[in-house]
């Protein structure tokens, strides 16, 4: 069980019918800005083309992200307000890493979760926003949101410790590490085809912060599972003669125009038969 699992959440009141299509909406911009920018690039894409693709205007269209930019970011001024308010706030008495690694972790599982509601595969729609972040003009704007998301995080953590984050350094250490965190996280979530829940990863990767980045631990120890479980069987040696197979298994088909193995001394001689056709048909 995650901290993140352990703390108190306040009750949410059920959305309205008119904040649910609001949010179906939202939705519907992400995922076919999503889909153009992967089919086109981000420099090619306009927000009349999003538009016109979800069947919005483009007045609709930033009612909803102030830039085209904020579709890949996800931008969404309530969910940052909710984390700032949840770093200064959120468990009493423990350490300002204790209480990044709780919010962050559940801020992970949402982003996991914000992507599968956009349907399909999660770490597909991550890779594919990873992939828009690779074109230059984006990097300016990428650049500037973190920056963004930074502060947001230091002024909390500045707020919950009781200090002036222009004279102590420390709630910006923190808050640049734990954004730090975030992306490589987010980065080997989606390049692993999200094969370990991104709550997990991130989990463990904020106690691999808390303990100093150890050589060894539960993060690397994860990341070589995920490698194994998602990795093709290792080709024998050059000359290696081939591996028997199972017990019980049946023998390998020959090569195509091979001619048949010859019987064992003593065995009965087959009959010959063409199955060039049954050949065929189960290639």
């Amino acid at each position: 069980m995650t901290l993140a699992s352990e703390t108190s959440a306040l009750l949410v009141p059920h959305p309205s019918l008119r904040e649910r299509k609001k949010l179906a909406t939202r939705r519907g911009i992400r995922r076919v800005a999503l889909e153009l920018i992967a089919e086109r690039g981000f420099s090619h894409v306009t927000v009349e083309d999003i538009a016109a693709a979800a069947d919005v205007s483009p007045r609709t269209f930033f009612n909803y992200f102030p830039s085209k930019e904020a579709v890949l970011f996800g931008a969404d001024p309530g969910r940052a307000e909710e984390v700032r308010a949840r770093l200064v706030h959120d468990l009493p008495g423990h350490s300002a890493l204790e209480v990044l690694r709780a919010v962050l972790t559940d801020r992970a599982r949402q982003l996991a979760a914000e992507l599968g509601e956009l349907g399909g595969d999660p770490a597909r729609w991550a890779a594919q926003m990873q992939a828009a972040h690779a074109d230059p003009q984006l990097r300016a704007a990428q650049a500037s949101h973190m920056a963004q998301v930074e502060a947001s995080f230091a002024s909390a953590l500045a707020e919950r410790l009781g200090t002036d984050p222009d004279r102590d350094p420390y709630p910006m250490l923190l808050a640049s590490a734990a954004t730090a965190v975030l992306r490589a996280t987010m980065s080997f979530w989606a390049g692993a085809g999200g094969a370990v829940p991104l709550e997990q990863l991130a989990d463990a990767a904020f106690r691999a912060l808390a303990d100093g980045f150890p050589d060894n631990g539960a993060l690397r120890d994860l990341a070589s599972a995920t490698q194994r479980a998602g990795a093709p069987p290792a080709a024998p040696p050059a000359g290696a003669p081939p591996a028997a197979p199972p017990a019980g298994a049946p023998p390998a088909a020959p090569p195509a125009g091979a001619p048949p193995a010859a019987p064992p001394a003593g065995a009965p001689q087959a009959v010959t038969q063409n199955f060039e056709t049954e050949r065929t048909t189960h290639r």
